[in-house]
C-alpha cells in the first residue's frame, strides 16, 4: 500500500504561555508542500527568518528542546512536534511570534485537538521512511542513559524511567504503532519535582509554570509555610499541604503519566530526524540531549546508506568565492602544504572547495615512482584546509585565530588520485558550532566519483601571537 506525505487542510492558531518565559504566545500551523518538513518562522523578527526542525540545529536540551538557526531561536519545541510526527504530518509551517512555544497543559492533547480540527490532507509523494537496518545505540554509562534501535517494519517505542525517586519508582511505558501515540501518549503532561522548582526560577526558567501544566512531585511532606513561600515566589495563589506524591489536586490519566509523558519527549525529538522512521526504539532514562544525540546518529546513518551528498557543480568560468590569494588571508598554510586552490561556494552548514592535481606536486616524486598518486592523508588534509576556512568564517577576526585537528574518523578512500584529477571537497556541519568545536562530514569527488570521505573534528583557537604580527605573515587580498 502506498503511504503519501500528510499536510494540513487549512491554517490553525494557538494561544498559550511559554513555560519559561512566560511570555503569551500565538504559534499558527500552516499546510505546506511536499518535502517541506517542518518550520518555524519567528514572524516577530525582521524579515520573518526560518528556523528547519531538525537535529543538526539543536542548541539548547537543559529544559527542552530549544532550536538555534543563524541566531534565531525557538524553544520547548518537543510537545509540538511531537504531535505532528504522532498524527503522521510530514509538511507544517508554523509561525510564531515569541521565542518559545506555548506550553499550555504540558502535553501534546490540544496541539492534537487543534490540528484534527484544522484537519488532514494527503499530498502526492511518498512519504520518505528511513527503515533501521542494524542496530544503532546511544549511551551515557555515567548517566545510566541508553538509546537504542534495531531493525522493524514498524515503529514502536519502549521508555524505562528511574529518577531514584520513592514516588515515581522504575516506570516503564510502550508505544506498539504510532496509531496509539493520541489515546497513549499525547495527553501525558511534564513533570517537575518540587525541590527543583526554587532553584529552576531562581534561574530564570519555568516563568510560566503552574499547576495547569505540569505534574508537581512531592519527594516527601512539606511544612504549609514551605508550600506559601514558594506559592509566593511564583506569585501563584496558596495551596493547602498534602503528603508526599503529587502535589497538584488532579489525577493522573495514567498511573505511569511521567514515563508516558517522556515517550512523547522522545518521539518530539527524533522527530527532528526530518523522516519517519520504521524500527524497534529502547530506551533507558532518556532526555533531551540523549535523544539528540541519537538522533543525529541516525541522520549520519542515513547519509552513509543514501550516497550523503550531492556532486558538487563546478563551472571554470564562474568566479569563485575565494580565490587563491583570498585563501591565503584566511589560512596559515603555505605551499607546498597549501592544497586548496579555490572556495566555490559557502553557507552557515557546508563549503565547497577546489584543489587542481598536478605532476609537480613534490609528493609525487617518491610516491609512486612510475605510478604517481596522491596520498589519502594528504587528501584528508586538502579536506581539513576547506573545513578550515568555513570554521574561520564563523568568529569575527579570523586573521587571529587557527584550526587545530581534534579527531579523525569513519575515513574510507574509494578511488585513485592522479595527475590531472580536479579534487572538489563538499563538507557538511554535523552540529552547530559550539565552545569552538566544529564537526563535519566532508567528501572528496573526482568527476562525479567518491574518492575519500570522512568524519573531521577540529577546534577553533586563538593565536598567542598579535593579529598584527599573523597579518604581515600573509598575503594582501587580490
Amino acid at each position: 500500500m502506498s503511504d503519501k506525505q500528510k499536510t494540513l487542510k487549512k491554517p490553525i492558531t494557538l494561544t498559550g504561555k511559554g513555560l519559561h518565559t512566560g511570555m503569551q504566545v500565538e504559534l499558527t500551523f500552516k499546510p505546506a508542500p511536499e518535502n517541506h518538513g517542518y518550520k518555524f518562522k519567528r514572524v516577530d523578527l525582521e524579515g520573518s527568518p526560518i528556523v528547519n526542525a531538525i537535529a543538526e540545529n539543536v542548541a539548547d536540551t537543559s529544559r527542552g528542546t530549544t532550536l538555534e538557526e543563524n541566531g534565531v531561536k525557538v524553544g520547548t519545541v518537543e510537545h509540538v512536534v511531537a504531535a505532528l510526527y504522532g498524527l503522521g504530518i510530514d509538511n507544517v509551517l508554523m509561525e510564531i511570534n515569541k521565542p518559545e512555544a506555548p506550553i499550555i497543559d504540558g502535553s501534546s492533547k490540544f496541539i492534537i485537538k487543534a490540528i484534527k480540527e484544522a484537519g488532514i490532507a494527503e499530498q502526492k509523494e511518498e512519504k520518505r521512511y528511513y527503515e533501521i537496518k542494524e542496530k544503532i545505540c546511544y549511551s551515557d554509562e555515567k548517566k545510566g542513559v541508553e538509546i537504542v534501535a534495531f531493525p522493524d517494519d514498524k515503529l514502536s517505542v519502549n521508555v524505562l524511567i528511574d529518577y531514584n525517586s520513592r514516588v515515581l519508582g522504575n516506570q516503564y511505558a510502550t508505544l506498539n504503532n504510532l496509531s496509539e501515540f493520541e489515546d497513549e501518549v499525547a495527553s501525558c503532561r511534564t513533570f517537575v519535582f518540587f525541590h527543583e522548582l526554587e532553584f529552576l526560577l531562581k534561574n530564570n526558567l519555568i516563568k510560566g509554570g503552574d499547576l495547569d501544566n505540569a505534574i508537581v512531585i512531592l519527594e516527601k511532606e512539606v511544612p504549609q509555610e514551605e508550600l506559601d513561600r514558594i506559592a509566593d515566589l511564583f506569585k501563584k495563589p496558596r495551596i493547602r499541604r498534602k503528603p508526599e506524591g503529587v502535589l497538584n489536586n488532579l489525577d493522573l490519566y495514567f498511573s505511569n503519566e511521567p514515563a508516558r509523558h517522556k515517550l512523547l519527549d522522545l518521539l518530539g525529538d527524533i522527530s527532528l530526524i526530518g523522516r519517519p522512521v520504521k524500527g524497534r526504539i529502547v530506551a533507558s532514562r532518556p532526555g533531551h540531549f540523549a535523544n539528540n544525540q541519537f538522533a543525529l546518529q541516525v541522520k549520519k546513518m542515513i547519509r552513509q546508506e543514501e550516497g550523503k551528498m550531492a556532486v558538487p557543480s563546478y563551472d571554470p568560468e564562474a568566479r569563485p568565492l575565494y580565490n587563491i590569494g583570498e585563501i591565503m588571508n584566511i589560512l596559515p598554510h603555505r605551499p607546498p602544504f597549501l592544497l586548496v586552490d579555490k572556495i566555490l561556494e559557502m553557507n552557515d552548514k557546508s563549503i565547497v572547495g577546489l584543489k587542481n592535481v598536478t605532476m609537480n606536486e613534490a609528493f609525487f616524486t617518491g610516491h609512486f615512482p612510475g605510478e604517481p598518486l596522491m596520498p589519502g592523508v594528504l587528501q584528508i588534509e586538502a579536506m581539513a584546509q576547506v573545513g578550515g576556512i568555513f570554521a574561520l568564517n564563523s568568529v569575527e577576526d579570523p586573521d587571529n585565530y587557527s584550526t587545530y585537528f581534534l579527531k579523525i574518523d569513519k575515513v574510507k578512500f574509494k578511488n585513485k588520485v592522479v595527475p590531472g584529477d580536479t579534487l572538489l571537497f563538499r563538507l557538511e556541519n554535523l552540529a552547530p558550532i559550539r565552545r569552538g568545536i566544529v564537526h563535519m562530514f566532508g567528501q572528496a569527488f573526482v568527476g562525479d566519483k567518491v574518492v575519500a570521505e570522512g568524519e573531521l573534528m577540529a577546534r577553533i583557537v586563538k593565536d598567542g601571537n598579535t593579529g598584527d604580527t599573523k597579518k604581515k605573515q600573509k598575503v594582501s587580498k587580490q
